[in-house]
């Protein structure tokens, strides 16, 4: 495939992930609007109609689209910095259709590079495979307020009596949850990285979200804690944008990176309801999306 041909491939992807949802979260979504009552019920109602007027108009689903993350598998075929290169044309193009806001600012001055480009926007995380002709891109567009409720913990924690076990990993959980409350637009989705040092716990947590809302961790225990975390999360009744109901996250996803024995991180990163990602395949010159 010519780069041309894979700038206009990266662009609808950037379109479908800005201006839809993967189907399990639609899915899932409305699952939950149709147990709710009252006010979590048409809130609910409300980001469904959202979601089917942004998909109709090619609109983004919320005003913040949020920080691009690239996750790139690729084959020697593919030079990773041609990629990058052209995934930057394809993100400022993106920006002129509207497709995204721009949202790239400098941390110093406070000025807006206008096409979401700068040191670090996009992020890109390169992974080569020896398949020729094959690559696959998984995009994620991560909104600032659902980041400022993302944590990390360092066990043992005292004020959780969390020690560094199960069930202080557990407590750490809960107490991200609760201090999230309606800030990261809920319902929420929590990816939790266990272990690591302090970026590479943040890191696994991010890769969490990745994943399907309905998959099935591989590891029985993790899937037996991500199914009893979302219980009891929801059992705070925290609720759609912190209006109180049943659904205050669509999911946990749960994964683990060996540590040191001094360390012992727990991170948390939450996802928004406007859950937005996506993935690129080009096998044999030919592009297809899910």
């Amino acid at each position: 495939m010519e780069m041309d041909q894979l700038g206009e491939s990266l662009l609808e992807l950037i379109r479908l992930t800005a201006c839809d949802l993967p189907p399990d979260v639609e899915r899932v979504l409305a699952a939950a609007r149709d147990v709710e009552l009252g006010r979590a019920r048409s809130t609910l109602d409300w980001m469904l109609k959202n979601v089917a007027e942004a998909r109709k108009m090619s609109l983004p689903i919320c005003q913040d689209t949020g920080t691009l993350i690239f996750y790139v598998e690729h084959g020697p075929d593919w030079l990773p910095a041609e990629f990058e290169k052209t995934a930057k044309l394809a993100v400022s193009e993106a920006t002129s259709r509207s497709f995204l806001r721009p949202n790239a600012v400098d941390p110093i001055s406070g000025k807006n590079s206008g096409n979401n480009l700068g040191p670090g926007s996009p992020y890109f995380h390169f992974s080569q495979h020896e398949q020729v002709g094959k690559l696959k891109v998984r995009l994620m567009l991560k909104g600032g307020g659902s980041e400022n409720c993302g944590t990390q913990y360092a066990l043992p924690d005292n004020d959780l009596g969390a020690g560094r076990d199960l069930d202080g990993v557990k407590r750490c959980i809960l107490d991200a949850a609760f201090k999230a409350q309606g800030f990261g637009c809920a319902p929420g989705t929590l990816g939790v990285g266990i272990g690591g040092d302090r970026m590479t716990s943040f890191l696994e947590s991010k890769e969490q979200l990745f994943r399907s809302l309905d998959d099935l961790n591989p590891d029985p225990l993790l899937a037996e804690l991500e199914a009893e975390m979302k219980a009891k999360v929801n059992q705070l009744q925290i609720g759609p944008m912190g209006f109180g109901g049943l659904t205050t996250v669509l999911g946990v996803k749960i994964g683990t990176r060996y540590r040191l024995p001094a360390s012992y991180f727990v991170s948390v990163s939450y996802m928004c309801w406007a859950y937005r990602r996506r993935s690129l395949l080009i096998a044999d010159g030919q592009a297809s999306y899910e």
